[in-house]
């Protein structure tokens, strides 16, 4: 025999509650009037049967919260008409708490399952702050009397709060005003109408009921900061607003932003202003990747009708040139060009001595807030014998003016894939060595099986799914020992590049000392205000991650100012719902939103269109009809969800996706907007297109066609 489905029973009785609440008018028995007719008549019954008076009025209190009716504030105060204070306090607050766990279980097995599924990408933050702060947040919102409780009974049903913590919460929560509600019962008898409950003392006191939860969470921060700074003497005065840490794109962008509202600021480096993305990262390496790309053209010559081509070149020029793109950049980042705009610049090591001060070049600097952006710098994992040879980083790399002649790259991310593929470019015969079963891990798998047989169509040997154990030198050989399916694995070479990941810079300038929080990762620990535990002590960049990108470096350094600067009036968390990112290999690979791995592992449903440019006049023009794009949208909706798109400009063409899924525009938008012909970014439209063929309304067109054939006379 089929056993029904448990939600279709709780609903159909429900239902059958509901129905027979409406059908024989039960209502009429929760209103003042009727209470008051027949308060004498139950004050009579309530003498001769406490026990069961008090048992049932607690079973009908359960029943109408659990199913949400109308009546519960009027139940409330005629518990305290028929019961007392006390007496009534006990039962209805146990009642009330009862019947809202009831009504929050109700909720949860009907309907949590479909609002998740359906809205979980827009209540992700939502249920993150429930799982962090929601007794805090429950509790705030049965102290507020304008919140129904029934509403709020059900809303929180919906996300991830625990049943017993809701419980007990509520309990808490409602007890302040079921005194008043219960107060008010007990003078039932002077009152005329409900009316009378809004009174001006009520509404007063409601208001300061409302008022409690936002004082009392002010009074907890300050106990926590008490706390958090015991043992620091504040200066009476400060020297500056705000000091940074780091002149790379994170600390420059919190100077600039800090001198433009005209706060005191003071930028400190110890090494070269511009930080990584100028000297050692995005600058350099984009300015070697496009020479390398005109070696690549030059061996490409036949696709565009040339017999031949070749191209001299002498690899130390060709660094050298790197250094003058540097050189050019620089201005844009230097001490010279903040300090007219009102920056203090300062070169030196710094010393965090306490919340407010800072020591540099013998100089004590007392400033309110402290911004740590100092970036991160490439980690070396513990292989035996790497120290033995002169390994090359992202750092030390743009030193080389001699091409080596076979190349190591350990490393198939973003960083080690883009010199992979330019040093070979150049000459070098790389190896590029991947622990993991796959390189670019980080996207879909067909991205990463893309990128590798590009690479390995222009000679690069690929490895993968091979760890590092070892470095040995025999017989004047430098070897790369790796374990790969239980396999030992010998790779020669000349130089190595290790290309692994990024660690955050905390080390050297005081933080472990003075208490300073250190995540899991290494990275500094920070809320979403990018606060460390020192509520005047904020990060943004590498530092403190999730992201280790220039832009969004700029991006959290905008809002460490203004919550730093400005917090004690409004402060705004980091908004990392749309992060673009791009690896400039060609194809280039840029993505923003969800890939498909990631919308499966976190079973959000999703729609995938894909238009490939081997179909778009512009790159079959420019030969270069090759990668393509693929939008994830919500099914049957053409809301992006996330973008990846590989071939030639990709990095420059995502732009517009960014800013379709930043203010919610869909594809529909971006069908309907003019692209230029030819050029590469008609394929965003041409993917739109693809979608809204898609979607064709079939049936519809039946009828379409059946009218078009009437206008013709067609019968």
């Amino acid at each position: 025999m089929k056993i029904l489905n448990p939600k279709f029973l709780v609903l159909l009785a429900i239902a059958a509650l509901i129905a027979a609440f409406s059908i024989f008018d039960l209502g009429q028995y929760l209103t003042l009037d009727y209470l008051k007719q027949q308060q004498a008549d139950f004050d009579r019954l309530y003498q001769q049967q406490r026990l069961t008076m008090l048992a049932a009025y607690a079973l009908l209190y359960i029943l109408v919260t659990a199913l949400s009716l109308p009546g519960a504030t009027i139940m409330t105060l005629a518990g305290g008409a028929l019961f007392g204070l006390w007496t009534a306090l006990l039962v209805v607050s146990f009642a009330s708490s009862i019947g809202a766990t009831l009504a929050f279980l109700v909720s949860r097995l009907l309907l949590r399952d479909w609002v998740q599924n359906r809205f979980g990408d827009k209540l992700a933050s939502i249920n993150q702050g429930i799982e962090k702060e929601g007794a805090f947040y429950l509790f705030s919102l049965r102290l507020v009397p304008i919140f129904p409780f029934f509403v709020i009974n059900l809303a929180m049903g919906l996300t991830p709060l625990k049943a017993g913590l809701f419980y007990s919460v509520s309990q808490l929560g409602m007890l302040p005003g079921t005194i008043v509600y219960i107060n008010a019962g007990t003078q039932l008898g002077q009152l005329d109408s409900a009316a009378g409950i809004l009174s001006l003392p009520m509404i007063l006191s409601f208001a300061m009921l409302g008022i409690f939860p936002l004082v009392a969470k002010k009074i907890l921060g300050i106990i926590k900061a008490r706390k958090v700074y015991a043992g620091h003497t504040r200066p009476q005065c400060f020297d500056y607003n705000l000091v940074v840490l780091g002149a790379g794109s994170a600390g420059l962008v919190s100077a600039l932003i800090g001198s433009a509202v005209k706060a005191k600021v003071a930028l400190i480096e110890k090494e070269k202003m511009g930080g990584d993305c100028l000297n050692t990262g995005c600058v350099p390496s984009k300015a070697l990747i496009r020479s390398a790309k005109m070696l690549s053209y030059a061996k490409r010559a036949k696709e565009f009708g040339f017999k031949s081509s070749t191209v001299e070149f002498d690899f130390a020029e060709v660094m050298e040139r790197v250094q003058r793109i540097i050189a050019k950049v620089e201005p844009h980042d230097s001490a010279a060009r903040f300090e007219g705009l009102g920056v203090e610049v300062i070169q030196g090591s710094a010393m965090i001595r306490d919340p407010w001060t800072i020591e540099v070049n013998g100089r004590r600097l007392t400033t309110r807030n402290i911004i740590v952006s100092t970036g991160a710098r490439p980690f070396v994992p513990p292989i035996k014998g790497l120290e033995a040879v002169d390994y090359l980083t992202s750092d030390n790399i743009w030193q080389l003016r001699e091409l080596p002649e076979r190349l190591i790259v350990l490393g198939g991310g973003p960083i080690g894939s883009e010199m992979t593929q330019a040093f070979a470019r150049l000459g070098s015969r790389v190896t590029q060595v991947e622990m993991a079963k796959r390189m670019m891990v980080r996207e879909d798998p067909e991205v990463g099986d893309y990128i590798r047989q590009k690479f390995e169509a222009e000679g690069i040997q690929v490895l993968t799914g091979h760890a590092a154990k070892e470095v040995v030198r025999r017989a004047d050989k430098n070897l790369l020992c790796c374990e790969h399916n239980g396999a030992q694995v010998e790779i020669e070479f000349d130089r190595i590049l290790i290309a692994v990941g990024r660690r955050a810079n905390v080390e050297g300038f005081g933080l472990q000392e003075l208490g300073v929080e250190i995540g899991p990762g290494g990275t500094l620990s920070a809320d979403p205000f990018l606060r460390t535990n020192y509520p005047n002590i904020l990060c943004a960049g590498d530092v403190t991650g999730p992201y280790q990108f220039t832009h969004t470096a700029g991006h959290q350094a905008w809002y460490a100012v203004i919550n730093a600067l400005f917090g004690a009036f409004k402060s705004f968390k980091v908004d990392y719902r749309v992060v673009p990112w791009c690896t400039f290999t060609d194809a280039e690979v840029a993505r923003v939103g969800l890939s498909e791995t990631e919308a499966t592992e976190q079973k959000i449903p999703y729609e995938v269109t894909r238009y490939g440019l081997d179909d778009l006049d512009r790159a079959i023009a420019d030969s270069e009809d090759h990668g393509w794009v693929k939008v994830l949208t919500k099914p049957g909706k053409d809301k992006i969800l996330g973008v990846t798109i590989v071939g030639p400009h990709a990095g420059d063409l995502l732009a517009e996706f960014v800013l379709a899924m930043k203010y919610n525009l869909g594809l529909n938008k971006i069908l309907g907007t003019i692209h230029t012909y030819p050029t590469l970014a008609e394929m965003n439209k041409m993917a739109a297109g693809q979608w809204k063929k898609n979607h064709i309304p079939e049936n519809l067109l039946i009828w379409v066609e059946r009218y078009l054939r009437w206008l013709r006379g067609v019968r």
